[in-house]
């Protein structure tokens, strides 16, 4: 499939989330979820941005939990398999990183298995003191 254009929009209400699903059953990090999770954590998201072809198809997705002052988390950015490697999901974190409602925020983070690359690109580096940071990490729920 070629590329010819696409677009992108932000709002809870221009998401499409059967196919936001579909996208995110099948990444490392939410395998096989379901849409009601999906639907849940975009309306607590400070942010969901959506890329679509077109036909208006939605091909791409992320999201941001913030505060919209000092700190904010990148998740869940995922583009349609036939379509990868085509900076559809750079400019999608273009998009939230210059979006109006995150101006004021100047602590970034976000989790990536395998794309440093492209996230370096952007400005990204490791955690500068790591050592500073902790979790708690469970079992993802099974719903």
């Amino acid at each position: 499939m070629i590329m010819k254009r696409y677009t992108l929009r932000h709002g809870f209400n221009e998401m499409d989330f059967d196919k936001i699903t579909s996208m995110l059953a099948k990444v490392w990090w939410s395998p096989g979820i379901a849409k009601n999770e999906v639907v849940r954590g975009a309306n607590n998201s400070a942010l969901v941005v959506g890329a679509f072809d077109e036909n208006r198809e939605q091909i791409g997705f992320a999201r941001v939990i913030s505060d919209k002052t000092r700190f904010a988390y990148i998740m869940d950015v995922v583009v349609d398999e036939r379509l990868r490697k085509r900076g559809i999901g750079r400019a999608m974190i273009n998009y939230i990183l210059k979006h109006q409602d995150l101006t004021d925020v100047y602590q970034w983070c976000l989790l990536t298995k395998d794309a440093h690359g492209v996230y370096a690109k952007l400005g990204f580096k490791p955690l500068a003191t790591p050592e500073n940071w902790m979790e708690i990490r469970k079992e993802r729920p099974r719903r």
